[in-house]
């Protein structure tokens, strides 16, 4: 029994350790966001947003990823469809600096110490911090209160391919449910504002970040075996 349970422990470990790769790179893309002001489209990037990531390959399906992404986000009544947004007229620019961390993974196994071509569909989610301006519309012109902080939860679909052996190129979008209803000036948390809030206060806002990475894999496999 005492001989089982060794070697169910170093096979645990083996599997653990075998595929430990990482991955350092750059996110250049374009960013939108869904809210009370503007179109209400999900994926729409028009805004420029850029960013670093870092990825712990745990194993061929998953992997630790932490990443920092800086964009703009703006939206104006006047390119909704809604009548009532169109009539009303007012617009926004904010901007968002996120770090965020959480669980990559993959459709496919993804082993890069492996040669040939790699290709696989991942998703990615976890949570994220990001700083944001606080706005509020007076008078039918957005102005900044102050900078606040708040959370998010990243909802990310992409897909990814090894393009050199030391370089894996990812497209991917990643919708981010926020916990604030005022990325847009519809809902000031100061209560001097409170008579200027508009839209659905009930509903959160979302941003999203929509682009493609480029990672550099660096990290010797681990285990002993012959090349």
């Amino acid at each position: 029994m005492k001989r089982l349970f060794t070697a169910v422990f170093f096979l645990l470990l083996w599997t653990q350790t075998n595929a430990q790769i990482h991955e350092l790179g750059v996110f250049l893309g374009g960013s939108n966001y869904i809210g009370d002001v503007g179109p209400t489209t999900y994926i729409a990037p028009k805004d420029f947003s850029f960013g670093v990531l870092y990825k712990w390959n745990r194993s061929t399906r998953h992997s630790y990823r932490i990443s920092y992404t800086q964009g703009k986000i703006t939206s104006d009544d006047l390119d909704s469809d809604a009548s009532a947004r169109k009539k009303r007229g007012y617009n926004f620019e904010n901007e968002i600096k996120e770090l965020s961390a959480g669980l990559e993974f993959n459709f496919f196994d993804f082993d890069l110490h492996n040669s040939g071509f790699l290709f696989t569909p991942y998703v990615y989610t976890g949570i994220s911090g990001f700083r944001y301006d606080e706005l509020y519309v007076l008078n039918g012109q957005t102005k900044t209160d102050d900078s606040k902080y708040s959370l998010a939860i990243p909802m990310t679909l992409g897909v990814k391919t090894r393009i050199a052996n030391s370089f894996v190129l990812g497209l991917e979008s990643s919708v981010k449910y926020t916990f604030t209803d005022n990325l847009d000036g519809s809902n000031p948390s100061n209560s001097d504002y409170a008579s200027l809030r508009f839209g659905n206060l009930n509903s959160n806002d979302w941003y999203v970040f929509t682009g493609v990475t480029l990672t550099y894999t660096f990290g010797q496999n681990p285990c002993f075996c012959a090349e």
